[in-house]
């Protein structure tokens, strides 16, 4: 056979080895993953993250942000990074996306990884591995990351628009958003101590602080200050979660609920109905080491989330689009 015939016959080859197989079934993560094919590869996401977190703070919040929206919908496949084309409707586009940051931070890390090694390391991993240092880089724990996902080849913008947990929702809606990925309860209210950093705009606030529905339980003090801040900037202004420390990684989150200064109505849910939600977010406020090992334990699961049965996937060579052969 000859060359020129051989390669017209190889790259389909390639093609559908690299997409049926890792379509077949879970992934098999492990934390060793890369040991071999490129062992550097937490240095190199570790080594970017720093870098840009040391320059901007808010990049921490922004990437751990971008993977709860990832795997909340079709799993943690790196899909929230593509970008739209004739043949994908972009998570990005959806409402609930339109101000997901850190995509640059992403495509760095990825830009020195296929230096290093290149075509080995997905998207998703990436993504996966920079929330856990900016968690970390924020004063926050640190875990084994389990490693292998895949990229899915496509997005779904509809489930983006209307299946990611809503900032007006009460909490049975919440209960049942975690519970279709396989996350309980507690693992619920730990993940939601992410909100111990970062921002959100007054239009997702303001149904709590104007008095609407979820603004009942709520300190007057504290309604009056980010009223405050959605006269002062519209729709568009952003406020911290935490008031106190909104750049550190703590249990001040918990605190707040404790004192009725949540800031959106899907925080406030977690805390004033009694029962057991109650006992853990007090013991959160009050244990911040306690936190911290839920919230790790609970991001590995959620971590883990495969994108559904017979999804193409595959390790791409630019995470804001699908490889071409």
């Amino acid at each position: 056979m000859s060359p020129s015939r051989s390669s017209t016959w190889l790259a389909p080859m390639i093609l559908c080895v690299l997409v049926a197989c890792a379509a077949n079934g879970e992934p098999h993560l492990s934390a060793s993953y890369y040991d071999t094919t490129c062992p550097s590869a937490q240095h190199i996401v570790q080594s970017v993250m720093a870098s840009e977190v040391a320059a901007d703070q808010s990049i921490a919040p922004a990437v751990l942000r971008l993977f709860f929206h990832d795997c909340f919908i079709n799993g943690c496949d790196g899909s929230v990074l593509l970008d739209k084309t004739p043949s994908i409707d972009s998570e990005k586009d959806a409402e609930p996306n339109d101000s997901l940051r850190g995509f640059d931070v992403i495509d760095e890390i990825k830009s020195q990884l296929e230096h290093s090694c290149p075509a080995t390391v997905s998207c998703a991993d990436i993504l996966t591995l920079a929330s856990r240092d900016a968690v970390a880089l924020l004063g926050g724990p640190t875990w084994n990351v389990q490693l292998g996902r895949k990229d899915s080849r496509g997005a779904d913008k509809d489930a983006a628009e209307n299946d990611l947990p809503s900032p007006h929702a009460n909490l049975t809606d919440l209960i049942g958003r975690f519970a279709e990925h396989g996350l309980d309860a507690k693992d619920m209210v730990a993940l939601s101590g992410a909100h111990t950093v970062g921002t959100a705009r007054c239009r997702h606030y303001k149904d709590r602080v104007y008095g609407g529905e979820g603004g009942a339980d709520i300190d007057p003090a504290f309604a009056e200050l980010r009223r405050e801040t959605c006269q002062a900037g519209g729709d568009d202004a952003m406020a911290p979660f935490d008031e106190q420390t909104p750049m550190r990684f703590d249990n001040a989150y918990y605190k707040d609920l404790v004192a009725r200064r949540g800031l959106l109505t899907s925080d406030q849910e977690l805390y004033g109905c009694g029962g057991p939600l109650d006992h853990l977010v007090e013991k959160y406020s009050k244990d911040g080491e306690a936190f911290a090992r839920d919230f790790a334990k609970a991001m590995v699961k959620m971590g883990n989330i495969p994108p559904p049965p017979g999804m193409p996937v595959e390790v791409r060579l630019k995470c804001s689009m699908v490889n071409t052969y």
